[in-house]
């Protein structure tokens, strides 16, 4: 497993992605509706800072989101010339159908990998049920571009992605499941898909888990607060094995606490209509709502106040 931070990380597919990736914020226009061009060029300042796009996750409002909007939002991208094969667009739904549709196209499209929640809907299903879930999804796919991250978010989608089923996965699709997004916040957890399956991409879904991930042969981080912060945490990744990465990591755990406080969603889309100049950004899809003046303003005096402020060159 790649563990040193290059630039390699993020554009050698031939073991899948490494470093760093942040879910996307989306935004919306006025009518709601996602502004795919307004994205775009703030993915390409991502990009500029080594960050890798996990589009439609969760802090992307993906599932606020249908998937034609989705599949449309994917292909305008593409054409407006983000590179797919640094992309990791989020693909789980509750039907497999759609599932198929969305990781069907972005395999099409030459993504470099997806990021597949489990059917979240019903609980407390049987690993057979998703084992078979998952694999309807590939099979009907079919295609070999197909590269799969499993999203194991147990405290919101409430279906946990078990040790027993990975093994499973990873026995039947070598080549297509090849690693996992682990935002359980359980250290425990991660810690144990390190030690039992090596070699398999481990993203955590904290950069305050980052540091101790990449000392145990993890692959990297995919975090909110890459939306705002992405060099800090890439320095983080690129130099975990420095004498001051405990300090880099501290310093990582100050921004990330500031938002902790806050509705993680509208919060971060708040920094960044500000550090954009750009107040479009702090609009959401309801049911979510944007932070109020007063949050919105005590955010930023929190940020200033160690020292945080970022400029995004993310207006459209």
């Amino acid at each position: 497993m790649h563990q040193c931070g290059t630039d390699e990380g993020l554009n050698d597919m031939s073991e899948g992605f490494s470093g760093v990736f942040a879910p996307v914020v989306t935004p919306f226009r006025e009518d709601l509706s996602p502004d795919a061009g307004r994205l775009a060029q703030f993915c390409r300042w991502l990009l500029s800072q080594n960050c890798g796009l996990a589009v439609f996750g969760t802090n992307s409002e993906a599932n606020s989101l249908s998937v034609d909007e989705r599949i449309d939002v994917l292909e305008r991208l593409v054409d407006d010339g983000i590179d797919p094969a640094r992309m990791m667009p989020g693909t789980g739904c509750c039907a497999i159908t759609d599932t198929v549709r969305l990781s069907g196209r972005a395999a099409e499209l030459g993504c470099g990998g997806v990021l597949m929640l489990p059917p979240f809907y019903y609980k407390g299903v049987s690993d057979d049920g998703l084992f078979a879930a998952f694999s309807e999804v590939i099979e009907r796919v079919g295609n070999d571009r197909l590269k799969i991250y499993l999203y194991h978010i147990p405290p919101i989608a409430q279906v946990p992605i078990p040790l027993a089923l990975i093994e499973r996965l990873i026995k039947r699709y070598p080549d297509t499941v090849i690693g996992i997004k682990d935002s359980s916040g359980d250290w425990a957890n991660t810690k144990a898909v390190l030690d039992n399956f090596p070699g398999f991409r481990m993203f955590v879904g904290s950069e305050a888990f980052l540091l101790a991930n990449m000392r145990n042969g993890g692959a990297g981080c995919i975090s909110a607060i890459a939306n705002i912060n992405p060099a800090g945490i890439d320095a983080l990744y690129r130099n975990w094995q420095a004498d001051n990465a405990d300090a880099l990591q501290e310093e990582l755990n100050r921004v990330r606490g500031v938002l902790a406080d806050y509705a993680p969603i509208p919060a971060l889309k708040s920094v960044v209509a500000r550090a954009s100049g750009d107040q479009q950004w702090a609009r959401t899809r309801p049911p979510l709502m944007p932070l109020s003046a007063a949050e919105a303003q005590a955010v930023y005096d929190k940020l200033d106040a160690i020292g945080f402020n970022p400029q995004i060159a993310a207006a459209a």
